[in-house]
Order: C-alpha cells, then structure tokens, then sequence
C-alpha cells in the first residue's frame, strides 16, 4: 500500500494506483441501506420509452434510409433496428414533439407517390411524408415497441384526433377504418396510448393556448376519443419544462377540466451545460425531482380539490440532455428536406446526468408510469448514423440499455450518505446518487449508482442485512480519464462499459468502489444462482 489512499476492493482495504493516484488524502466513503420494506413501487416497463419525431434525421435517415445498405422492403434500416431493439426501448412516443402541432396526419397516408410535400412550420424544412402513421405503427413493433400517438391539438382539433382513432383502432365497417384496409391495414393498430398535443403552454408552438382554452379543448377531445375507442389512455399536456412561468397553476387549471378524461399528466425536461458549470450540470437531476414531485402535489391537489377516488400519474414523454448543438442549428438553412438538426455528440459527461435522471425516474417509479428518452436517432438520441453509413451507440445509450434491462420489478428507496459538493444552481449536492430494483421473482437485485465526483473515487459500503443472502454477479463500470470524451463514427468504441473486479457482498455488507464520474450497475444474486453461473 502506498498509505496515502484508502480503497475498499475485495472486502478489505486496498491500494490500486491505476484508480486512486491521489496520495493526499483518504478516499471518500460513500454508504447506503437496502431493506426490502423500503419499496418504493412497481416499476411500468413503458418506463423505458423513447421518441420519434419528424425532425432533421430522426425519421429520414434515421429509421427510414430506403437506399441504404441493410434497408429492408419498406424502407427501413435494420441496422438501426437491431440497435433500437438491443437499447430494450419499449414505446415510442411520435410523430411529435414541436412537429404534431401543424400536422395533418392524412397527409401521410396511401400510396406515396399521392402523398403531398408540405412545410413543416415548426423546424423549417420541408416534408415529403413518406413516413407516416401506418409506416411507424409497422416500425414499432417490429423493433419490440409499443407505439404511442400525439394528435394535434395545435391549429387542429376534436373531429381529427377522434378520427385518427377510428383510423388506427376500429376493426372495420366505417369509413376511416375501411380506408385504413383500404392502405393495406386490415387489422387495427391497436394503439392504447395517445397524447393530446404538445407543449400547448409555449409562445413557441404552432397553436399556444391558455391553459383553460386547451383544458377545455384536451376535455373535449378525450371524450370523443374514448368513444371510438374505451381501452385508450390518454396523456394530458402538463407543463414544458420546470422554468415556465406558468407552472405549476398551468396544469393544475387544465387538470380541473380535463382530470375525469384523462390518465396521466406530461412533463418535459432537457438539462444542458452550455455555460459550462460542470458541477451544476452533474447534478441537475436534483431539479428534475424537484419538479417530479411538484407535479404530483398539484395532481394530488386537483384530486382533493374533486374529491376524486381517481389519482393521474406522470407521464415524463421528454427527457434528456440537449445542448451541443443549439448554435450550429441556428446556421442551418431552411425549407431543406431532413437535414442534420439536434445533433448533439454526447460525452460521459452527459451520459453520467442521463444516469442520474434514469435513477430519478426509477425513484419515482409509484407515480412516474411512462418515460421517454428524446430522441431516439439522430436528433439528440443515443444512436447516430450516417446516411449511407454505418449505426453507432453514443454514450447515453449504455445507462438507458443497463436501466431498461436491469431496472425492473419493483424500485427500492435507497437510504443513502455520502460527501456533498457545492452547486452553483442547487446548492450542495451529495455525491452519491442510487436507487436499486428488485425482480419479480426475487432472484435478482440491482443497484444503480453515480459517482458526481469528478476527481476521486468513492468507497462505497451497503447495509443489506434486511434483504437476505445475496452475491455479486457483476459490476458494470462506465467511466472514462476524461470527462469530454465520446463516440463517434470513426472512434465508435471510444467510451464503453466495462466489469469491474473487487466487489462484494458477504454476511448482508456490500463493498466496492466507485470510479470518479461514473455510472455502476451492480447486480447481485442468491449465493446458489450466482455458484451456478460460476
């Protein structure tokens, strides 16, 4: 040992060089308690959703390259396929996003060639409509997700969302289901989740209403969908991100419309670090609790204020990180057919705060129902491609696959401590951020964990004692020497995970160490799964 730097490996102190190489102090301790009272709730698979929307390449290009290399039949990448089905995505939230609320989804329907080219108002480019309502609902369940629509309640309304319906679900005999077998669909989609549009609380969106002129619109609209069509859920627009001077009386004033006709209330999020506080940007997940749980007081608020035995959940059909590529967009000429827009390059940094916010959402697994990771290709998505050439997984890709693999059955409140660093933005902050899943079948136990830090390591100790007899399987390790580095076309393996060796859990004490500015998945096992798989 060198005796400057205290680690934890193998269940006894330890000197590594290749991870401390500190030599000036103790390495930090980090500790948690697990106890299988502690639940938090069921995790929803559809916790693990992501989003398509008609911006830059997410759709051309991106799902749809017909002349590409691996494009099948219809056009599609399978390429891009096999990555979307390996990332465990399980709904895919489309067309929009920004784009839905100028849409004619008719104008995407039929033979292509009739299908007319319009200007899509809220990115600026052109729309060929190649792609559209059949096309995705195809899409998606050929890469194992469930699909989910948005309907436009922007500068469209009551009679085109319920007819959307009628269109996707109602098996035969009307007009817009005939039509449907008409376009080579003659079986319905079977679609259970819509939204009713998007972002109506922003200035920036085409057909911004007050919050009692959509209430009232989202009401309205719900009824007529829910006659075509009872087996739906719907999800209301909530606010768009935490910021607006609206929220939250905004969604508290359109759930008073709409809270009978409705299931669940969206929230959308996007964290960036484009002034480059690094420490405010590893730890803003803090605000996306904050505005997670302010969401829920105001639909529990609505609830009393009913006297209602229903209770609205929370649809987050938005989230990631968004800021790389705000300027360069601003260049980008107009009126162009699927250029390159949103196209950010992640970094560990970024996949680091996208691993804090999975963690949140998994914390909030009793009232969080559905999440959406924006985007899925291309625009600021864990998959990138290259028109004409290769798929690659950016950074953020590894902790949505570890979470959407791993982080099922029901969350756990993890009772934690650990060191704090001071924030600009939320004040002092701890370290350690985790949250653990227990499957099922209670023959596996995951544990998630950041580690903000990013210089030094963190000694982790976990009191397992009141979950039984457990061993480590593996512990998977995303980390890398510099904070900036990513994934791209030519250096597609540059960031990767990895097992690390020395962690343990003997007699209910769990001991490891945590990397600086990392993401750690450690799963564990009953001591006779794991000495079989050994």
């Amino acid at each position: 040992m060198c005796g400057q730097a205290l680690c934890y490996l193998d269940g006894r102190p330890n000197c590594d060089q290749s991870i401390c190489e500190k030599g000036s102090s103790l390495v930090k301790q980090a500790k948690l308690v697990l106890d299988r009272e502690y639940v938090v709730g069921e995790i929803d698979p559809r916790l693990y959703g992501s989003f398509i929307e008609h911006v830059g390449r997410a759709v051309y290009g991106g799902i749809y390259e017909p002349t590409h290399p691996t494009a099948d039949a219809r056009g599609f990448r399978r390429d891009v396929l096999d990555l979307v089905r390996e990332l465990g995505v399980t709904t895919v939230r489309y067309p929009g996003g920004n784009f839905v609320s100028a849409y004619d989804w008719e104008d995407g329907i039929g033979p292509k060639p009739d299908r007319p080219k319009r200007l899509d108002l809220a990115w600026r480019t052109v729309e060929n409509n190649e792609v559209g309502v059949n096309e995705f609902a195809t899409w998606a369940r050929e890469a194992g997700a469930e699909p989910m629509l948005a309907v436009n309640l922007g500068s469209r309304g009551v009679k085109a969302a319920r007819t959307l319906v009628e269109y996707c679900n109602h098996p035969q005999g009307t007009y817009w289901s005939d039509l449907r077998s008409a376009h080579g669909f003659r079986d319905p989609h079977g679609i259970r989740l819509w939204c009713l549009g998007n972002e109506i609380d922003g200035p920036w969106q085409i057909g911004h209403k007050g919050a009692h002129e959509y209430g009232r619109l989202a009401s309205e609209a719900a009824k007529a969908m829910k006659l075509v069509d009872p087996a739906i859920e719907l999800v209301v627009c909530g606010s768009s991100y935490r910021d607006m001077p609206s929220f939250p009386k905004w969604d508290a004033t359109v759930l008073e419309h709409a809270y009978d006709s409705v299931d669940y209330l969206s929230l959308h999020t996007y964290e960036g670090n484009g002034d480059g506080d690094c420490s405010s940007f590893l730890a803003s997940a803090t605000g996306m609790d904050s505005f997670i749980r302010s969401a829920i007081a105001t639909c529990d608020h609505v609830k009393a204020k009913k006297r209602s035995s229903k209770t609205i959940n929370i649809c987050f059909d938005e989230w990631n990180v968004w800021y790389h590529s705000v300027e360069a967009d601003k260049a980008v000429e107009p009126w162009g057919v699927a250029p390159a827009l949103l196209e950010d390059t992640y970094n560990l940094e970024d996949a680091i705060v996208c691993g804090t916010m999975l963690i949140t959402l998994m914390r909030h697994a009793d009232r969080v129902s559905i999440a959406c990771l924006a985007q899925l290709i291309n625009a600021i998505a864990p998959i990138r491609t290259v028109t004409g050439g290769p798929a690659w997984r950016q950074t953020i890709f590894y902790p949505f696959l570890h979470a959407a693999t791993f982080g099922r059955g029901v969350a756990l409140d993890v009772r934690s401590s650990s060191p704090v660093h001071e924030t600009r933005r939320y004040g002092p902050v701890p370290l350690l951020e985790a949250v653990a899943t227990l499957s099922e079948d209670d023959e596996s136990l995951t544990i998630f964990a950041v580690n903000r830090d990013e210089a030094d390591p963190l000694a982790l100790e976990g009191d397992l004692r009141g979950m039984g007899d457990w061993r480590v399987i593996e512990h998977i390790v995303l980390a890398h020497e510099d904070g900036k580095a990513a994934n791209t076309a030519e250096q597609p393996g540059r960031v990767l995970p990895h097992r690390q060796s020395g962690t343990n859990c003997e007699n209910g004490k769990l001991v490891g160490l945590l990397p600086p500015l990392s993401w750690n998945v450690i799963r564990l096992g009953r001591p006779d799964v794991v000495a079989d798989r050994v």
